[in-house]
């Protein structure tokens, strides 16, 4: 075989495993997060963020939800493969490696902290409580219910983390877009868990939907989002936001209802429709309306 030959099998090999990879950790699931936590360092920095700021935060949010997601992969082993819906995940059917996912698990903690220690010295300082948030999610499912709302706080730590990065402090208006980031994820997690709501009650999984009932989990989930719109339109507020970013909620605030409607009235194959894929929209738009309303003629800093 000649070194051109063997270097061609070496890509493709490597291809094929980082392909595995990114769909164990659902990479493109970092679309949950990543949209609120830009919205946060454009709104702090005035439209005007430094790049290397952004790229350390970018990276940040990119390995501490890719990481957290392989770590939850690793932990979860045994209870995925219990779940008749889990069992034929990457990692169980042998498609991914055990040692693969580790090593890209270790490689996206040691990003993380790289990135943490480039931006200032309180988000260095926070790696720990992120450690904890990311490693303590996969456990909370195995004593209390209240584990949405754990994984609901670890990902808005990227909309906090975002506002840190620029000040290097805590201020009283960082907190809105993070709770409604907070309340989002926990919400529609809760519907996502419905498809789990008999396997979790047999094997003494604790989640919203195996402690209060498909109903109860329901009405939970929608408070929380109703929490969300609250603290989207609190945050108008606090950054003196005008009408593209109101019509921004309004419209996440449909999709919420769409997300709603389906999860009361469909059958458990409708849930991942209602639990996910609409709530990949959601960030995004706001994501659009943020950047209309400070880029815009007559927006915050487009006038």
């Amino acid at each position: 075989m000649s070194n051109t030959e063997a270097l061609r099998g070496f890509i493709r090999q490597e291809a094929r495993r980082g392909s595995g990879i990114s769909r164990a950790v659902m990479l493109e699931h970092t679309l949950f997060s990543l949209p609120l936590a830009i919205c946060a360092f454009l709104l702090e920095s005035g439209g005007r963020p430094g790049f290397s700021t952004v790229l350390w935060i970018l990276l940040a949010v990119f390995a501490a939800r890719n990481g957290a997601n392989a770590l939850n992969r690793l932990i979860d082993r045994k209870i995925d493969g219990e779940n008749p819906r889990t069992a034929g995940r990457d990692l169980l059917s042998g498609r991914v490696k055990v040692r693969d996912l580790w090593i890209f698990t270790v490689v996206c903690g040691l990003l993380f902290l790289l990135s943490a220690a480039m931006l200032n010295p309180l988000c260095l300082l926070l790696v720990p409580v992120g450690v904890v948030l990311i490693g303590g999610y996969s456990f909370t499912k195995r004593f209390t219910w209240l584990c949405h709302f754990w994984l609901g706080v670890t990902c808005s730590a990227a909309v906090m983390g975002s506002f840190l990065a620029l000040s290097g402090r805590f201020e009283i208006r960082y907190f809105p877009l993070t709770i409604a980031a907070a309340l989002w994820v926990a919400g529609f997690d809760i519907i996502y868990a419905l498809q789990d709501l008999e396997h979790d009650r047999v094997h003494s999984i604790h989640s919203v939907p195996s402690r209060f009932g498909r109903r109860g989990a329901l009405v939970i989930a929608g408070l929380s989002h109703l929490g969300t719109l609250f603290f989207l339109a609190v945050n108008l507020f606090f950054f003196h936001l005008g009408v593209w970013y109101a019509a921004g909620v309004v419209l996440a605030a449909l999709i919420l209802a769409a997300e709603h409607l389906i999860a009361w009235r469909g059958g458990i194959k409708w849930i991942p429709l209602a639990s996910y894929h609409l709530n990949q929209i959601l960030s995004p738009l706001i994501l659009l309306f943020t950047l209309l309303d400070i880029y815009m003629p007559g927006g915050l800093y487009g006038s």
